[in-house]
């Protein structure tokens, strides 16, 4: 299926746009040996990932994949999956990067949606193709055991290179899902001007040739691709992990002399707590990136005491529109903001009736920028959902978040709309119970959702994890922290788990908890009756 250009996504680029891809090529002609992708099964050197990139592009153009066409991939990070990507936008098409962590219906479900000619899978999504459409793409293996013809099969032969393809900035570049925790996932489009802007933004952040990010979040996530392609196009080399492990992290860390990285918060907190933290040599650390879930301001004091380098955190959506970034570094009195607004993003904050709010006041946060998405895959409704004009008829995106500015134009962010909990007709924000629940000793995690009460509407119940496992009275450290909260932010229930629902990429899946406390409710119910 040929996906549209952007109507008004590529504004404003400056410098002049230049392709990814085409970049990479230039590296390759100018510093052939140099290294360029590192994964579990060896290194790739510029000369080499280039042309696996350009062959990778020549075998789809073979089997008819054509500019705007989609290509998709099921897979771990590695090498392949790299060049797999960039070939497919040497040859003009869009990747649909798909998780391999979500249910076969769901897998089926994007895999229609994105209308891929071909498919990508290792042996480990092998086992999501029960649910692909009957006329599922043609199946290339990337790993033995899994269906389809063998990659270096499927390859067009050693030297061969692919028809040229002009790409501009409104073309789709990939279409990137969301997790679906809601209802089925989305397709974003985003189009190559959008990448663009990230890889122009990583110039001040010191990506060049020298740069050595280690990434061990996956490629199907924009968490990820918004570091890889900013140190390709800028010449450096990625060190890439398949699975996240704290000790084997710090050890390629200290080995490969990383510079860069981006995390998200939880395994922030997972390196933080290993032992071994600090017989590692990390010095060669530049700059440290966190996204993609909320990030608590200990955590970040810790990663400034500790970690040398900067540290940065970005905040805003797959679907782009504004981003905020805080230089922890720098403003370390701002720890509890996400930072401010990125020169040329516009990023406000409005209420229920879209009116637009002052600084201090709390409402949804909302963004513009040259960075935005040409809207969600062929659900023009979800699209028109996710907009928000301003008087002069400014396309905006919808973050879903509830948040407000500070005097100096920091942001701070209460909690998803969505998680927001009524009760008894006052807000109460899960993020200021989950604060206070982390102050106690014992608690290493936690988290507060909304369930329905006959009394009050809704009210909190609150899941926590302890530190190190240590047994918890949980009606005791309920009480502990009922006493520091506000009559109408007063937890109903406490819950002590081995570790909370999370995403892939660290989010915290709330509406699994609140099935959670439904089931448990139902099967109280069920046994009473």
């Amino acid at each position: 299926m040929t996906v549209k250009p952007a109507s008004d996504a590529a504004t404003g680029i400056d410098p002049p746009f230049e392709a990814i891809a085409d970049r990479i090529k230039a590296k390759a002609l100018r510093d052939p040996r140099a290294i360029a992708v590192i994964d579990a099964q060896g290194t790739l050197d510029y000369a080499v990932f280039d042309a696996l990139i350009d062959r990778v592009a020549a075998s789809l153009q073979r089997d008819g994949v054509a500019p705007g066409d989609a290509v998709a991939i099921c897979a771990a990070s590695s090498a392949h999956y790299a060049a797999i990507f960039l070939g497919t936008l040497r040859a003009g098409a869009a990747l649909a990067p798909l998780s391999p962590s979500v249910t076969p219906a769901s897998f089926g479900a994007m895999l229609r949606d994105s209308g891929a000619r071909t498919l990508f899978v290792d042996a480990q999504a092998a086992a999501l193709l029960g649910a692909a459409p009957s006329e599922r793409p043609a199946l290339v293996a990337l790993q033995d055991g899994a269906p389809g013809t063998p990659f270096e099969r499927w390859l067009a032969p050693v030297g061969s290179t692919p028809q040229r393809v002009q790409v501009t900035p409104d073309m789709a570049f990939n279409i990137i899902y969301s997790s679906g925790t809601t209802g089925l996932p989305k397709g974003i489009v985003q189009p190559h001007g959008m990448r663009w802007m990230h890889v122009m933004r990583g110039a001040a952040l010191g990506y060049g040739p020298q740069t050595v990010t280690i990434l061990a979040t996956p490629l199907y996530s924009n968490t990820t691709l918004v570091a890889f392609f900013p140190t390709l196009s800028h010449g450096g080399c990625v060190v890439l992990i398949d699975k996240f492990d704290a000790e084997r992290y710090l050890d390629l860390a200290a080995r490969h002399r990383a510079t860069h990285t981006m995390l998200v918060p939880v395994q922030y907190q997972r390196l933080m707590a290993c032992p071994r933290f600090g017989a590692f040599d990390l010095s060669s650390f530049q700059m440290k990136f966190c996204t993609s879930a909320p990030f608590a301001a200990a955590l970040k004091a810790d990663v400034l005491a500790r970690w040398p380098g900067g540290l940065v955190e970005y905040y805003g959506m797959t679907e782009g529109g504004g981003t905020c970034a805080l230089a922890a570094h720098e403003h370390p009195d701002k720890l509890h903001t996400v930072g401010q607004p990125l020169p040329g993003h516009d990023i406000r904050v409005v209420d229920e009736d879209g009116r637009e709010l002052p600084r201090g006041e709390i409402g949804e946060v909302v963004g513009r920028s040259g960075a935005m998405m040409t809207g969600y895959h062929q659900q023009p409704a979800k699209t028109a959902e996710a907009e928000w004009f301003d008087a002069e008829g400014k396309r905006f995106i919808r973050t879903g978040d509830v948040g407000r500015f500070d005097a100096e134009g920091f942001l701070t962010l209460l909690d998803r709309r969505k998680d927001m909990i009524i009760s008894g007709g006052f807000n109460v924000y899960p993020s200021d119970l989950e604060a206070v629940l982390r102050e106690h000793p014992v608690v290493a995690e936690a988290a507060v959702v909304g369930v329905p009460s006959a009394q009050w509407g809704e009210t909190p119940v609150a899941w926590v994890v302890t530190r190190g496992g240590e047994t918890a009275d949980t009606e005791a450290l309920r009480q502990w922290v009922n006493a520091r909260l506000g009559k109408t932010q007063r937890i109903a229930a406490l819950h002590v788990v081995d570790e909370l629902p999370r995403s892939a990429i660290g989010k915290i899946l709330k509406t699994e908890l609140r099935a959670r406390h439904a089931a448990a409710a139902g099967a109280r119910g069920a046994a009473g009756s």
